[in-house]
């Protein structure tokens, strides 16, 4: 299994991963001119891939379904509560919309998706894992807080892109209002970096690497990030980090 984080963020979110054949995109954040720019440095096109796939309303995650719907000829999966949310901020045709309830597991081809519910604050959010019968890949950010069950999806993987938003002294101390404060930090928000670290440390020694994600640029830092990681899991894994600026590498699972 291969995987490319195209960006992350509240800039903007996409995910590529190729297993047994299939190709997927997962989130719709970024424009169709960087998804294909970011792939095709990576040796990948977009026009290959065989669906995207979308975890909730917010528009970091969503507002270009239906670019990527016609632009590249790409089916869209996305429950119907995250549609018609979505649907008000102007979406535009989309010729194959393919709707899923959150908690079910998708077939695409011989790959299976296993969505999870997520109290994130989105109408109805999922959060994805990919599983090509030798491996599983988790695509777990936007989780609003550390619910039950989480830890044991994450005991069960051997990748993760994990989100890691914000760090709690930076987040005490910025400028955000009280409201957003409250909001990121509170159950339907994020997940900080000692909550992350604690998760991948709770989780056992099944993962081979930990892909950082979803950093706030006003409330994290890469450095902090990693550094919090790193006091809390010593040298027991890979860390990575999906910046808000460009593509990874390729990524092997």
């Amino acid at each position: 299994m291969q995987v490319i984080s195209l960006q992350s963020g509240s800039n903007g979110n996409c995910i590529y991963v190729e297993a047994c054949g299939v190709r997927l995109l997962f989130d719709a954040g970024i424009s169709g001119i960087q998804v294909e720019r970011r792939l095709a440095g990576c040796g990948r096109d977009p026009r290959k891939a065989d669906a995207v796939l979308i975890s909730h309303e917010h528009s970091d995650h969503c507002r270009n379904m239906g670019v990527l719907h016609r632009k590249f000829g790409l089916p869209v999966y996305v429950t119907a509560k995250t549609y018609r949310a979505a649907r008000r901020r102007g979406l535009g045709d989309i010729g194959d919309l393919r709707h899923f309830r959150s908690g079910e597991t998708l077939r695409l081809g011989n790959v299976q998706v296993e969505t999870v519910p997520t109290p994130h604050d989105g109408v109805d959010g999922a959060m994805f894992i990919v599983d090509d019968g030798r491996c599983r890949l988790g695509i777990l950010t936007d989780l609003g807080h550390v619910f039950s069950g989480l830890e044991a999806v994450i005991g069960s993987l051997d990748a993760v892109l994990l989100e890691s938003n914000y760090d709690p002294e930076m987040l005490a101390e910025g400028a955000y209002p009280d409201w957003l404060k409250e909001r990121v930090a509170g159950p339907g928000g994020h997940l900080s970096n000692f909550e992350a670290a604690e998760l991948v440390l709770a989780a056992g020694r099944r993962l081979k690497w930990v892909c950082l994600a979803h950093l706030s640029q006003d409330n994290n830092t890469p450095k902090r990030a990693l550094a919090t990681h790193r006091r809390i899991l010593g040298g027991r894994l890979p860390l990575l980090v999906a910046t808000r600026y460009e593509a990874s590498d390729v990524l092997e699972v």
